[in-house]
């Protein structure tokens, strides 16, 4: 049985449009290039061609990918979340302890929408992971693949 997904509602909504949009315009998109490479002849060397089916299957596998997610996804509501303690759809504000620095970070379920750039990290990374049942006030030392950061939690919130 494949594992549970947690996503938030926005998360959830975010994947069924992007698999809706995928199954109409990219579908029929790809179809197009499909056509018109076609016209081109002979198919042993028809770079165009090769490149619309490469495409296509991508495609497939990333509706065949969000298909999957959507089926095992579970939903969290808002109101179900405590900020006692760290969990997926919360916001925590951590402090590296080596340098000194504050960051915060939105923990989603779905590596799939994960920027860490933008402050969005997925619960199945290191950090998020690491993070994950923690309160505030917590130091957590952390095993990323540079080696162990510590973090303190200094708030956790809904937002």
């Amino acid at each position: 049985m494949a594992q549970e997904v947690l996503l938030t509602k926005e998360g959830y909504e975010k994947l069924n449009q992007e698999l809706n949009t995928l199954k109409t315009v990219g579908r029929d998109e790809i179809a197009e290039k499909i056509k018109v490479a076609l016209s081109f002849g002979d198919l042993s060397e028809n770079s165009e061609y090769d490149e619309a089916k490469n495409e296509q299957g991508k495609m497939e596998h990333r509706i065949n990918e969000i298909e999957e997610t959507l089926k095992h996804a579970k939903i969290i509501d808002d109101s179900d979340i405590s900020t006692d303690v760290v969990s997926v759809g919360l916001t925590v504000t951590i402090k590296d302890l080596e340098f000194d620095e504050v960051l915060t970070y939105k923990i989603l379920g779905d590596e799939k929408e994960s920027d860490p750039d933008a402050g969005i990290i997925s619960a199945h990374s290191p950090i998020g992971a690491g993070l994950i049942g923690h309160h505030k006030g917590e130091k957590v030392d952390i095993e990323v693949p540079a080696g162990i950061i510590s973090f303190e939690i200094l708030d956790i919130e809904k937002k």
